[in-house]
């Protein structure tokens, strides 16, 4: 079995971090021969190159990317251990690893996370956004802890090819916000007045896309969509513009019109958005997770 030279690892660590050689020869009081050689070496233990040449650029290959996320896992537990050390175990804090699905809107990401931040013993929260998709990818080899999203995993429960299970946190309703311009236009005669109406939605890849859509077929509603936004913050920032009216979770309805540039146009019937924690166990263990599930249900979704 092939013996992994740490400080190697540590010198390609740097390298991919500075952006090049010569920048981590500079952080690290070294020659870029040096750290050339140092690098060639743990390409050859490992037997994959690491980088490689795009015209003046060197960039990670897809191997160098996997083993830059390792890099990440043990330099950064390397310094938990010292803080441990230095401050006893008892002042080592708990760590909460959390995926959040891009189409999660901002404030209710928050809300839900605050359970964990609350905690009497100390819980440090890490939070990643993304693609549902590779969120499970990071669950299923435990790089994660949890999934928060507005998608459940397929099935209702758990995966035949991932082990993980459903957890339903609650729902809310949907709603149109636009500007006191377009309310004052389009308030009146909802949803019919979305007939012929400028519009941001969702991308046609998200679940409240595709709801909104049989909305629209099924009271022969044709609104003029002026853009289509995949991140549920980018599309409420489009939306704040005041150029069209945009559909948010009524959970937000408050932070949304609490700066009183945004007014409420209409409930959309018949449209619920439900909220979930994937985790890779049915029964709850962390500490943090079983309190942002509880706090959720009881309080936030009641």
């Amino acid at each position: 079995m092939p013996f992994l030279n740490y400080h190697h690892l540590m010198y390609f660590w740097t390298v991919a971090r500075e952006g090049g050689v010569a920048r981590a020869a500079e952080k690290l009081h070294l020659s870029s021969p040096t750290i050339s050689a140092q690098i060639h070496e743990l390409e050859e233990t490992l037997g994959e190159k690491l980088f490689e040449r795009r015209g003046r650029s060197l960039v990670m290959t897809e191997v160098g990317q996997i083993v830059h996320e390792y890099a990440d896992d043990i330099f950064n537990l390397g310094r938990e251990l010292l803080d441990a050390v230095k401050l006893g175990s008892g002042a080592r804090p708990q760590k909460l690893v959390v995926g959040i699905s891009d189409a999660l809107p901002k404030f209710v990401s928050s809300v839900l996370l605050e359970p964990a931040l609350q905690m009497e013993t100390s819980c440090s929260v890490i939070a990643y956004e993304g693609k549902i998709e590779s969120l499970l990818a990071q669950l299923a080899t435990f790089r994660i802890d949890l999934i928060l999203s507005d998608t459940p995993l397929g099935g209702g429960g758990a995966s035949q090819q991932l082990r993980a299970y459903n957890h339903l946190l609650g729902e809310g309703g949907v709603m149109f916000f636009g500007s006191k311009n377009l309310a004052a236009k389009y308030a009146k005669n909802f949803p019919q007045c979305l007939e012929g109406a400028p519009v941001f939605l969702p991308t046609r890849n998200t679940s409240l896309r595709r709801n909104l859509d049989q909305f629209f077929d099924s009271h022969q509603i044709h609104p003029r969509i002026l853009g289509e936004f995949e991140d549920a913050a980018l599309l409420r920032a489009f939306g704040e513009t005041g150029r069209a009216m945009f559909p948010a979770s009524t959970l937000v309805e408050q932070d949304l019109i609490r700066l009183n540039t945004l007014k409420p146009i209409g409930q959309v019937e018949g449209i619920r958005e439900r909220f979930y924690a994937i985790s890779p166990e049915r029964k709850l263990k962390h500490p943090a997770v079983v309190a942002i599930c509880a706090t959720a249900r009881k309080e936030f979704f009641r």
